[in-house]
């Protein structure tokens, strides 16, 4: 992550379809009404140097491109409070469902925060 601007770079992201199932087929996931929380060890995880990186998909189900990209903000910013504490060398795909569209920006860090928390307890 970049420390002046707090932006993630295209290492901090998981990009292509094949990481998305790779995680998606690996991980550990916890699912709430407005989230799915999906998280994988890396698969080059040997460095403790690796940090963690995201992967957000939230459907047209959950509304129009202002509602979804509202949602994947919230999403990234919970992330990027978080990410130290969630731990290094791990890969997350959050989903976002239709409830999270209603969700204020508190309610939806707390339940992403229970079920992070869910998902890496699974893991353990």
């Amino acid at each position: 992550m970049s420390l002046r601007t707090g932006r993630f770079q295209q290492t901090d992201r998981l990009r292509r379809s094949v990481e998305f199932q790779q995680v998606i087929r690996r991980g550990r996931r916890a699912a709430g009404a407005a989230f799915v929380v999906v998280v994988a060890q890396r698969s080059s995880a040997s460095s403790p140097q690796l940090g963690s990186r995201l992967g957000v998909t939230v459907s047209r189900k959950v509304g129009g491109a202002v509602v979804r990209n509202r949602v994947k903000r919230r999403i990234r910013e919970w992330f990027r409070i978080r990410r130290e504490a969630l731990g290094a060398g791990l890969d997350w795909v959050v989903i976002g469902r239709s409830p999270a569209a209603t969700l204020g920006r508190e309610a939806a860090e707390a339940e992403l925060s229970r079920l992070s928390h869910a998902a890496v307890e699974a893991g353990a």
